[in-house]
């Protein structure tokens, strides 16, 4: 028979465990007490003196975070002037010296308006970036009213306390980017007389985060640990940026637009409406009709749109940014010693596509994909050491490629 194993009694749980750690003092802990411990001091707020180490001197100026956000992002210039005042007038309000207390600067919240792949999240990542701030990203489709199924309102500072390493300072003055914000409009304009719990009810649990007030935040999630307790996050002084598609609202702004086209001169201000790029014209009052309630949008009082890409644009996109596409695929496959070049017909076509396919510059990504997979599978395995290979993908290569990819899915599709 083989010998039982000796158990002692934990000195915290008062459970009879094996393999215990002894103190100086003859106390015993065991494993699970040590695990439950360090997952309680990993979530509990951490004070610092100096939050971050953004000085009103060495703020960035509204150009130069523009400047910055063009070596990332091609196009929507207008954004970004928006977007760089916003964010420099919020940071301002933070560092202003409190002593003068006489004018009360209010935070601005920013709201994003643009069509899929038009760069709406890569601008404020961006931006987080330059400025060295607590980063959040949250879908707001996965938000619903508190007690139902799915993430309540106040789940989505838990992001931004993980990314600041649970400092409660540093993530009160970070940078929340709540995307599909359109996917939570109401149905209608007029007030639901039922309940619409991941819409109308979702809107009206964000204001108090958007206004700036103080939040009961569960660091580990929402319902799953219902004896943690809470950390109380201040959101006077976090940025929100809202983006969304509002696919369908250029229906709403030639409504309007065409209700105010009234008198002599009708007929010219028709003609000087750009019907292609009706969202240009975008207004408060059309995020009304679209299902926005009114509160929400008077919390997000910087309002800009982002251009769709045009053909120059996204030809950009894939060779002049810091992190453009045909530079990730050669730095890829120079860490395998291959030195991979494009042929310009080969871009454009790739570009002729992402037009047709109207993705943006998403669309790019998945073509591109396309066109590399098989690159990138055959030529490590033929890599010769202390030699160097090249590779030159031209437009048939591409075409051979995108076209085989789109026969294989009509095949299945049938």
């Amino acid at each position: 028979m083989s010998k039982k194993k000796s158990t002692e009694v934990c000195s915290f749980c008062g459970r009879e465990m094996p393999n215990m750690f002894s103190g100086m003092d003859g106390s015993l802990i065991c494993t699970e007490c040590i695990e439950a411990g360090h997952s309680m001091v990993a979530t509990m707020p951490k004070q610092s003196d100096t939050p971050n180490n953004l000085t009103l001197s060495e703020l960035p100026t509204p150009q130069q975070i523009k400047d910055f956000l063009d070596l990332y992002v091609i196009g929507q210039d207008n954004a970004k002037r928006f977007l760089s005042v916003a964010v420099y007038n919020h940071y301002k309000r933070i560092l202003q010296d409190h002593s003068d207390d006489d004018v009360e600067i209010e935070k601005s919240n920013i709201l994003l308006v643009g069509s899929t792949g038009t760069g709406k999240t890569l601008l404020a990542r961006t931006i987080a970036k330059l400025l060295k701030v607590p980063f959040a990203i949250v879908d707001a489709t996965a938000l619903t009213q508190a007690g139902y199924v799915g993430e309540d309102v106040e789940s989505l500072l838990v992001r931004l306390l993980q990314d600041a390493d649970y400092d409660l300072q540093k993530a009160q003055q970070g940078i929340v980017f709540i995307d599909e914000i359109d996917k939570i409009a109401r149905k209608s304009e007029n007030p639901s007389i039922t309940r619409d719990v991941s819409g109308e009810g979702v809107q009206q649990g964000l204001l108090k985060l958007l206004e700036g007030s103080i939040v009961n935040v569960p660091p580990q999630g929402g319902r799953k640990h219902p004896e943690q307790e809470f950390i109380h996050v201040d959101t006077k002084n976090i940025l929100f940026i809202c983006g969304g598609a509002f696919d369908g609202i250029e229906r709403k702004i030639a409504q309007r637009m065409n209700t105010q086209v009234v008198g002599f001169d009708a007929q010219q201000r028709a003609a000087r409406i750009d019907k292609n790029d009706l969202l240009q014209y975008i207004a408060p009052q059309d995020l009304k009709s679209f299902g926005l309630i009114p509160e929400i949008i008077g919390r997000l009082p910087v309002l800009t749109y982002l251009q769709p890409l045009d053909r120059t644009a996204l030809r950009n996109i894939l060779t002049e940014p810091k992190n453009a596409l045909t530079k990730q695929y050669q730095k890829l496959l120079a860490m395998d010693g291959v030195s991979l070049t494009f042929d310009d017909d080969m871009l454009d076509f790739i570009v002729e596509k992402a037009l047709e396919y109207k993705l943006g510059a998403r669309g790019l990504r998945g073509l591109m994909e396309v066109v590399m997979t098989d690159i990138m599978f055959d030529l490590p395995s033929h890599k010769n050491i202390g030699t160097q290979q090249s590779f030159h993908v031209t437009r048939s290569y591409a075409q051979e490629k995108i076209d085989k990819a789109e026969l294989y899915r009509l095949q299945n599709a049938v």
